[in-house]
């Protein structure tokens, strides 16, 4: 029912258009922006004001008791405070009726109150003092003492025991439950709109930096508290100045019995086609100790684990492309133009596989270890069908390809950091990381180019294999002095990065090209072999000082130096027949040696104050470029100096909201692959070399983000405004010849632009127990793509508005809906006639009914509408995943699961994206309908038994 109340007719899905589009994104949306910033605010009536002083029985002054005004009619709650330190707390402007004052504070007795309206504009109560809870009463049941949420200074935090998850769930299952974080189908979590980067277990690192390790392998039950934050570097935490570098970062806290013994689970499933899934986690943790292990191993299509050892293979980190679900074009010389696809269930065929320790130790007060290794392997099969329609200054063409593709990856990866005190004024923390992988693949592709009129204008086919290996060591080692006057101190951080990699490939390619009268008139054969090996050496240093300058205002002077040194050798062989030795392409062999060194010296000035806080600085940065090319004889010299100024202001209007204000600059240089002029021919239809005259980009960012929490009926309210400007962007420039061969290029570009919105609002409806969060998404982008030497202007919009409905039965039933509908625009200076408009829906519903005390049943549908005006690519994908469970063994430690994935069997990668001066359409043969069995054993010995004592907290509504 939820279901059909979101879903649109199909009437009105064929009636959106560009024009209804356009009308809705600027006229719909901004309206709805309206009325929830309405929502949000409230409307308070001049009427009278209430005060009071909460005091204990000693007539100590009570901080931080929860002070509720209630309905006098139906107890409904009206507002809410803290106490303050001096126990005072306040209602203003509050209508002209009869309340109830509820007050709790945690050892304490509950006040209840019945208010009456004054004959004047103020009600004082006067001290109110709170009893202790007789010694002789067992157990007192305290009745929404726990928030939700709550908000500490810069950090958000959740109650993880207000949000209900399934018996054995994982951590992810957790966090697509909590408002302000959302968790996309390829597992990728993101909060307040930003991806989170890190995931630490009682702040301390998890299996490194990978946020999958935590978030799909630890179980939910053990989780108390989730804390949302931007992490600062370890050299900012310690001065207290912001230096730029943070990170969206996830802090699980665990729950204190967790900390005082084991827990884990083990699963192992079955199902016909030879479809199996192996996963088990092992803790074991104290207050000074954690030791965890993991293994898992399927051929279903989970990771637990990212894809990044890959994305370094393959160099694809800096070849990104996105659109609809997470996209990854990877253009590695043996492989260019091969897109991968990680993102949603447009994957393939993966079977992975992987194990590892983390180990964390606090030897004494002094000294800290923190210390994990994880192997992982993939192997993933790829069928894929891609159409194309590319626009140019003169008109349009369109290539549509299809690829076969096998890859393997094999990856090692160690970490540990070293934290010790030297004495109370000196300390050393040492970071290490390493890893070393092995990767092998093939690629079987066929492609055709006709031209605006169908015509014929070029096909092909090519084979290519690539083998090769990377290994990787990063080590900072940061030490920290405080002098004798507070406030002072001195840092420093030396960094030393070391990483190679090896790789070789062979290609074979046929191509044939053709006249306009249809005939062929060339035909291209092309057999090679290729060797490349990569160098790279990376040393810096950065150094602080903080100076105070009394009334909580403090100075800091830093400076910064970092030197990298690229190595690239690659070597391409011409394979002329049998029995003939190969001869060295000297046009695609390149020898490239590549320094890069800047300077950064700045200082900044930070004010705290108990409301707010604020810094602002600005460094100079001098940057220098040199260049080699071996075997062409040509040296390249390039300096270049930036001024790079910064600005934060954080408020706090109370502990459950604040607002936050950030603008920094920063430079991002190329990368090797983009410098490196080597000309990768891999695909002969898609050319690709570098550019090592390109200049840094130059980034100006400016944030703004507004949290409000209600704690006490569980509202909530996010607002961000995200703007990146950049000059000098670095962009691929194309040129396309009369056969239609493509060749690409970085150059810079004058400039681009970069926004994102999202406000959302979540409350509850309390007459029927529902839940309800609306969000509403605003992507704007402007960027400039060179095609045949003509600047071509792309602005993308999208709006993307999500409704969701979630309602809980107590412990028997829950059930949750959710539906989403994005509305894309992208339109190009070269040609305004081919702008593109489409929409896209996407719908879900999710129940779980508890049937027996041991038996549950859960299903979940889920429902995709790709609808693109003028074209035939529109779909209707419905996925629908149930399951039946049975509970069994001494606290239910036992559970056997019979799970059905796509009954339908509809599961198809789906994916358009419109982008630069093409828009594409995409099909990827993914796995479908499959059946499995399993059986999931939880493990939870506890040393010295449950924590004793005679209060019990229960979290109720």
């Amino acid at each position: 029912m939820i279901l059909q109340l979101l879903m649109p007719s199909k009437q009105q899905v064929k009636a959106l258009n560009w024009r209804v589009g356009k009308k809705l994104t600027f006229t719909f949306v901004p309206w709805m922006l309206f009325i929830l910033l309405f929502v949000s605010a409230g409307a308070y009536a001049q009427k009278f004001s209430i005060k009071g002083v909460l005091v204990d029985t000693t007539q100590r002054p009570l901080e931080g008791a929860t002070v509720m005004l209630l309905d006098g009619k139906d107890t409904s709650l009206v507002s809410f405070s803290r106490s303050q330190s001096a126990g005072t707390f306040e209602f203003k402007n509050v209508l002209q009726a009869s309340y109830f004052l509820k007050v709790t504070y945690m050892g304490l007795q509950p006040i209840l109150q019945s208010i009456a309206p004054p004959s004047g504009a103020l009600l004082d109560l006067g001290k109110l003092s709170m009893l202790p809870i007789p010694k002789d009463l067992k157990e007192v049941v305290i009745k929404g003492e726990r928030d939700p949420v709550t908000i500490k200074q810069d950090t958000i935090e959740y109650n993880a025991s207000s949000f209900k998850v399934q018996p054995n769930a994982a951590v992810e299952d957790l966090l697509k439950r909590l408002p302000g974080v959302e968790v996309d189908r390829d597992g990728t979590v993101r909060a307040q709109g930003q991806q989170v980067q890190r995931v630490t277990v009682d702040g301390k690192e998890f299996f490194g930096r990978d946020p999958k390790m935590a978030t799909k392998n630890l179980p939910a039950d053990a989780v108390d508290k989730v804390q949302v934050f931007d992490r600062k570097s370890d050299q900012a935490q310690f001065t207290g100045i912001d230096d730029g570098q943070r990170e969206k970062t996830i802090n699980l806290s665990l729950k204190e019995e967790k900390k005082k013994g084991i827990f884990g689970n083990a699963t192992a499933g079955a199902g016909p086609d030879s479809r199996y899934s192996l996963k088990a986690n092992f803790n074991r943790f104290s207050k000074t100790r954690q030791m965890s292990v993991l293994g898992m191993a399927n051929n279903i299509n989970q990771q637990g684990f990212s894809i990044n050892d890959y994305m370094n293979f393959t160099g694809g980190a800096q070849r990104m492309m996105t659109g609809g679900v997470m996209r990854l074009q990877f253009n590695s010389e043996e492989d260019a133009a091969i897109p991968l696809n990680f993102g949603g269930r447009n994957n393939g065929f993966v079977t992975s596989g992987g194990a590892g320790l983390n180990y964390n130790n606090q030897f004494n007060k002094k000294t800290e270890l923190q210390s994990n290794y994880f192997y992982n392997q993939l192997d993933q099969r790829i069928e894929r069908e891609t159409n194309r329609e590319t626009f140019l200054p003169s008109g349009s063409f369109k290539t549509k390809q299809n690829t076969a593709q096998n890859t393997h990856n094999a990856t090692h990866r160690a970490n540990f950091t070293l934290d010790h005190k030297i004495d109370s004024l000196n300390s050393l923390k040492w970071t290490n990381q390493l890893s070393y992988s092995k990767n092998a693949s093939y690629t079987g592709s066929s492609s055709r180019a006709t031209n605006a009129n169908d015509r014929l204008e070029n096909e092909g086919t090519r084979q290519s294999t690539a083998q090769g290996n990377n290994w990787r060591i990063n080590s900072e080692l940061l030490w920290r002095h405080k002098f004798a006057k507070k406030g002072r101190t001195l840092s420093t951080n030396f960094l030393l990065g070391l990483e190679q990699s090896d790789r070789n490939g062979t290609l074979s390619a046929l191509n044939s090209f053709y006249n306009s009268s249809g005939e062929k008139n060339k035909v291209d054969t092309l057999r090679q072999t290729n060797t490349q090996t990569n160098d790279r050496q990376t040393y810096g240093l950065t150094a602080s000082y903080t100076e105070p300058l009394g009334k909580r205002r403090y100075l800091e002077i830093n400076y910064a130096v970092n030197f990298t040194q690229n190595d690239v050798n690659r070597l391409v062989y011409d394979v002329n027949g049998e029995g003939r030795a190969p001869r060295m392409n000297a046009q695609l062999s390149n020898q490239f040696r590549n320094d890069f060194i800047y300077q950064r010296g700045g200082m900044n000035f930070r004010l705290n104050q108990a409301k707010y806080n604020f810094s602002t600085g600005v460094s100079l940065q001098r940057s220098a470029l040199e260049g080699d090319l071996i075997l062409q004889n040509t040296h390249i010299s390039r300096t270049f100096t930036n001024l790079l100024p910064n600005l934060r202001f954080q408020y706090n209007f109370a502990t459950n909201q604040n607002i936050n204000l950030t603008y920094d600059t920063d430079v991002r240089e190329p990368s090797i692959q983009q410098l490196s002029p080597i000309v990768d021919n891999s695909d002969p239809l898609n050319i690709y070399t570098g550019n090592p005259s390109l200049r840094p980009e130059y980034n100006h960012r400016l944030n703004l983000n507004f949290f409000r929490f209600n704690q006490l009926n569980f509202s909530n309210f996010f607002a961000f405004v995200n703007l990146t400007y950049t000059t000098n962007k670095i962009a691929t420039a194309q040129q396309v010849d009369a056969n239609l061969v493509r060749t690409y290029r970085p150059i810079n570009v004058k400039d681009d632009y970069n926004l994102i919105t999202n406000i959302s609002k979540g409350f509850r409806i309390k007459a029927i127990g529902t839940r309800v969060n609306f969000s509403t998404n605003l992507l704007l982008n402007r960027g400039i793509t060179p095609v045949n030497d003509t600047d071509n202007q792309t602005r993308r919009l999208e709006s993307r508005n999500t409704l969701r409905l979630e309602y809980r039965y107590k412990e028997a039933f829950d059930i949750s809906a959710s539906g989403s509908m994005t509305f894309n625009q992208t339109s190009y200076s070269l040609n305004p006639a081919l702008n593109q408009s489409f929409v896209n829906q996407s719908y879900d519903i999710e129940a779980n009914l508890k049937l027996t005390k041991t038996w549950n049943v859960s299903s979940v549908m889920d429902y995709s509408i790709y609808n693109f005006a003028g074209s035939s690519f529109n779909q209707k994908v419905p996925i629908w995943n149930a399951s039946v469970s049975k509970f069994f063994l001494k606290n239910k430690r036992g559970e056997l699961k019979f799970s059905v994935v796509d009954m339908l069997n509809r599961n198809v990668g789906i994916s358009r994206m419109a982008q630069v001066n093409f828009v594409q359409d995409e099909r990827i043969r993914s796995l479908g309908r499959y059946f499995l069995v399993s059986f999931t054993y939880s493990l939870n010995s506890f040393l010295g038994g449950m924590p004793s004592g005679g209060m019990r907290v229960i979290q109720r509504g």
